[in-house]
C-alpha cells in the first residue's frame, strides 16, 4: 500500500522538515510542494536531504486543486491562512486527509486535535486534524500523567530556539538581538496556554521565551497535586502512562534539548518532589519544535489516518 501527500506552504522551517521527513518515508510519495514564493526552484535549497534534485516547487492556486490528486494534504501555512485551502481542498477532494500545522482548527470541535500519545483513536478515523503546537506538545504530555490530582494552577516555564519564530524577521529570530541573551515575550494569553488548557483540560500557565539557538525546546513544569508523593513514586507514574509509547522517552536526569534535537522523540525527566512540601513536584520536558512539535508529528498523524504504523518512516 502507498499514498500520495501534497505540501502547501514548504519554504517555512516546518514545510522543509516535512519534507526531509516524506523523503525517509517507504511507502508515501509526494504529489507537489506548493509555495508562492518559490515556484520553480529545487525543493533541495530547502531540504538538502530530498533525493530527487529536479524536483521543484510549485505555484498552486485554490481554484485549482480539481486536476491535482493526493490522498493527504499537509497545509504548512502562517495562521490565518489555513481556512481557504482546507475550502478548496474539500471542494476538489471531499475524501482527503488533512492535517493543518497552523494554529487555525486547534480549537475547532469539528477537527480532531493530533496528539497521538492522547488522541490516538480518534485520529485513525480521522479527516481534519489540527497538528498541535510546539509548546502545546510538551506541555501536555508532561502534565497529562498528573492531570487528575492538580491543586492549583500548574506553571510551565518553556524557552524555543528561534526557528520557533518563523522567518519573517522579527526581534524573536534576529540573531543579533538574541546573542548572548533570552527574550520573554507574550507573558499573557500565548495562544498554546490556550491550546494547553483547553486540551488537557485544566488551567494551565505558561511563560515563553525564546534563546539563541535554532531549534528545540526545553520545559520546566511545577505543580502542585492533591496529595504527597515521592520522587521515584512519581517516575513510576509516569513510567506506568508512556511505557508503551515508542516516542516518549523517561529519564531520571534532567533532559537536554541536545538529547532531542532532530529526533521525533520528546523526552521527559527530572522527577523532583519538594522536600519541603512533598505535594510540590517539577519535572522537565525536552523535545524538537520542528520534529516532534511539527513535522514528525504531522507523519504521525498521517500514519495512523491512512491505516500505515504510526512510526512508520520515523525511526
Amino acid at each position: 500500500m502507498s499514498a500520495s501527500v501534497a505540501l502547501i506552504g514548504g519554504r517555512g522551517y516546518a514545510g522543509a522538515e516535512f519534507l526531509r521527513v516524506l523523503a525517509a518515508h517507504p511507502s508515501m510519495q509526494l504529489a507537489f510542494a506548493s509555495s508562492g514564493s518559490q515556484a520553480g526552484r529545487p525543493l533541495v535549497e530547502v531540504c538538502p536531504e530530498w533525493p530527487e534534485p529536479s524536483d521543484t516547487f510549485q505555484r498552486v492556486e485554490r481554484d485549482a486543486l480539481k486536476g491535482l490528486r493526493a490522498d493527504a494534504w499537509v497545509l504548512a501555512v502562517p495562521n490565518a491562512a489555513a481556512t481557504s485551502w482546507v475550502d478548496a481542498i474539500r471542494a476538489a477532494r471531499a475524501d482527503a486527509v488533512i492535517v493543518d500545522l497552523s494554529a487555525d482548527h486547534r480549537f475547532a470541535r469539528d477537527w480532531v486535535y493530533g496528539l497521538p500519545e492522547l488522541n490516538r483513536p480518534k485520529i485513525r478515523s480521522a479527516r481534519n486534524i489540527a497538528n498541535p503546537g510546539c509548546y502545546a506538545t510538551g506541555a501536555q504530555l508532561a502534565l497529562a500523567p498528573v492531570r487528575d490530582w492538580l491543586a492549583g494552577t500548574p506553571v510551565v516555564f518553556g524557552i524555543s530556539g528561534y526557528s520557533g519564530a518563523g522567518k519573517r524577521p522579527s526581534a524573536r529570530n534576529d540573531p543579533e538581538r538574541l546573542r548572548n541573551n533570552l527574550i520573554p515575550y507574550r507573558l499573557n494569553g500565548h495562544v498554546h496556554e490556550r491550546e494547553i488548557s483547553l486540551h488537557l483540560q485544566a488551567d494551565v500557565r505558561f511563560i515563553p521565551h525564546v534563546a539563541e539557538f535554532f531549534r528545540g525546546i526545553s520545559l520546566t513544569v511545577s505543580a502542585r497535586l492533591d496529595h504527597a508523593m515521592d520522587a521515584k513514586d512519581l517516575e513510576q507514574l509516569y513510567l506506568e502512562r508512556y511505557g508503551g509509547e515508542k516516542r516518549v522517552r523517561l529519564t531520571t536526569e534532567v533532559p537536554e534539548i541536545r538529547m532531542v534535537q532532530r529526533t521525533p522523540d520528546v523526552c521527559i525527566g527530572g522527577f523532583s518532589v519538594d522536600e519541603r512540601d512533598p505535594r510540590r513536584i517539577s519535572l522537565v520536558a525536552a523535545l524538537d519544535n520542528l520534529c516532534k512539535g511539527a513535522a514528525t508529528q504531522a507523519m504521525q498523524n498521517l500514519n495512523l489516518a491512512l491505516d500505515f504504523d504510526e512510526n512508520l518512516g520515523l525511526d
